[in-house]
């Protein structure tokens, strides 16, 4: 793994602007170590050997002191911009990444396990903390500190200063053979914990049905397996850590003392004088001590630059092509074909679709049925542009989908999925995502056309009164019904419906196909259903069987 990944500096301009801080602060660092060694050693001179009074000292000891307090307020300052950084650079990458994935549609994240883009996005991302507060600002000191203070000793004691030369590359390269063991460890952790993330995600999405069947307990085993693994990766990483430590802490301790030696050595011979001795005696140790943090920070940063690397593999995958025209065709009075359409999925043997064509007239509504696996949902996400043909195009009137901006298409559709989210806010919220700048009467208006009224009056507050993540409070006829007002409010001449009804009992059921006959009565509509009562609304209906299609 490289120190610094190139990647942070093209996706996250605040790395450039750290760097050239850290670089900065990193030479007054420098610059501060150098000068308190030379304080040091000359106020220890003086007082030994020119018999100084504490009253001659007075000088160098409140220069000294100013020195230990600007090095006091550069390493503060350091960790200001750092924590800065970092959070900026978090938030940048977060951005990316979210914004990348919605690009890259849901064709894309159907073969993604969301508990691994969750935990990517979370704990993943502020991992980073520790590579920008306490790797990266290590690795510029390594950088400049040994430079500079190796080159105040070569000119005090050039013999010092080549055996500082040899001895000093062995830290990095011993670092570099264990980090490469480190990396590898890291990854095996990374993966473990993705998996372990996923399976929990899953597991708890699912619990209900578990418990229903008796399988709760061994899911719950599964899960303690798999914590297991990931225990056991981390400990042998940790292991792994403490033991670099030792080898770099043992590594430099011997360079110091062959220095320390050779200068005791001549200072007895009266080869050295004692202010010159003293000064190079301070600066070896701190020559060697960034080398010896980056080599101990560099575990901490592992993980973060691991996800990272993950990071910025979601962002470079390319997104499928898209239309850039926003002059979309009015489909109220649009025709819709569908011509040829083949999509294929990978895992699969037999395509979704296999040369599907499909004529939608305005005003027309058009149930689609079949089989589980028949391609009925997968045409919904062709029409919304999620999914882009391997093959065959989807015609308004005679403008190719292809060509068209897809956020400039989907504005003009309404679209109520099988499971629609409720996000964790209020009744009203939920059915604003519709149009977002609706007036308060115009979200009770949709709600009441959705048939919804009938329950949210009943709520604690309403209209106002806040539900939980995915709805949690409400039925699955209530959360249709929210879904259903959504689509009143947009009020968008195209509706697409991907079986509103299942799962549902025969009253809600029945509140449910009054509200879609409502709102198809204005508006073309696809509508996905398997339920004679739903497709009774229908003006024609598409069968569809796996990789066949009959009309």
């Amino acid at each position: 793994m490289k120190p610094l990944d190139p990647r942070l500096l093209r996706y996250a301009r605040t790395t450039r602007i750290f760097l050239l801080a850290s670089v900065a602060l990193g030479a007054a660092t420098a610059a501060l170590i150098i000068a308190q060694a030379t304080l040091l050693a000359g106020m220890l001179t003086r007082a030994f050997l020119g018999g100084a009074s504490l009253a001659d000292l007075r000088t160098p000891m409140v220069l000294l002191l100013a020195v230990v307090l600007a090095r006091a307020l550069v390493a503060w300052l350091q960790e200001v911009a750092a924590h800065r950084s970092s959070a900026a650079v978090k938030s940048q990458l977060r951005g990316r990444l979210l914004a990348h994935s919605l690009l890259l549609g849901p064709r894309w994240l159907s073969g993604e396990r969301s508990g691994e883009l969750a935990t990517l996005a979370t704990r993943g991302v502020d991992a980073l903390d520790d590579y920008f507060s306490r790797y990266l600002p290590q690795l510029v000191l390594a950088v400049i500190v040994p430079a500079a203070v190796g080159a105040r000793i070569l000119l005090g004691d050039w013999l010092s200063a080549v055996t500082i030369a040899v001895t000093l590359p062995l830290i990095p390269v011993f670092a570099i053979l264990v980090g490469l063991t480190t990396q590898r460890k890291m990854d095996r952790q990374w993966r473990t914990l993705s998996l372990l993330s996923a399976h929990f995600l899953d597991v708890v999405a699912g619990l209900p049905t578990l418990k229903i069947f008796g399988r709760a307990r061994a899911q719950a085993a599964k899960i303690r397996e798999v914590t297991d693994r990931h225990r056991r990766a981390t400990m042998s990483t940790l292991r792994i850590a403490f033991l670099s430590a030792l080898v770099l802490e043992v590594l430099s301790t011997i360079s110091v003392a062959l220095v320390a030696v050779s200068i005791g050595l001549r200072l007895v011979e009266g080869g050295m004088g004692l202010e010159t001795a003293l000064l190079v005696l301070i600066l070896t140790p701190e020559a060697y001590l960034p080398l010896r943090q980056v080599g101990a920070q560099y575990h901490a940063s592992v993980e973060g630059l691991t996800a990272a690397g993950r990071v910025f593999g979601v962002i470079e995958t390319p997104p499928p092509p898209a239309g850039t025209r926003t002059d979309v065709p009015d489909l109220a009075r649009a025709t819709l074909r569908l011509e040829g359409v083949t999509v294929a999925y990978d895992g699969r043997d037999a395509p979704a679709l296999d040369d599907f064509s499909l004529t939608v007239h305005p005003g027309e509504t058009v149930a689609l049925t079949g089989p589980s696996g028949a391609g009925k949902s997968t045409v919904l996400a062709v029409l919304l542009g999620f999914v882009r043909p391997d093959s065959g195009r989807v015609l308004a009137d005679w403008d190719d989908l292809a060509r068209l901006d897809p956020d400039a298409w989907r504005a003009r559709i309404a679209w109520v999925p099988q499971r629609p989210h409720l996000f964790a806010g209020t009744v009203a919220a939920n059915i604003r995502l519709g149009r977002p700048d609706a007036s308060d009467a115009e979200v009770r208006a949709a709600a009441g056309a959705a048939n919804a009224l009938e329950f949210v009056d009943a709520l604690p507050q309403g209209l106002g009164t806040p539900l939980g993540e995915r709805g949690l409070g409400l039925s699955g006829g209530q959360r249709q019904r929210i879904a259903l007002a959504r689509a009143f409010l947009r009020d968008a001449p195209l509706l697409l419906l991907d079986e509103p009804t299942s799962n549902l009992d025969t009253e809600s059921e029945a509140a449910v196909i009054e509200a879609v006959r409502r709102l198809a009565a204005t508006r073309t509509v696809i509508l996905v259903a398997h339920r004679p009562a739903l497709t009774a609304l229908a003006d024609r209906t598409i069968h569809l069987t796996p990789a066949t299609v009959t009309t």
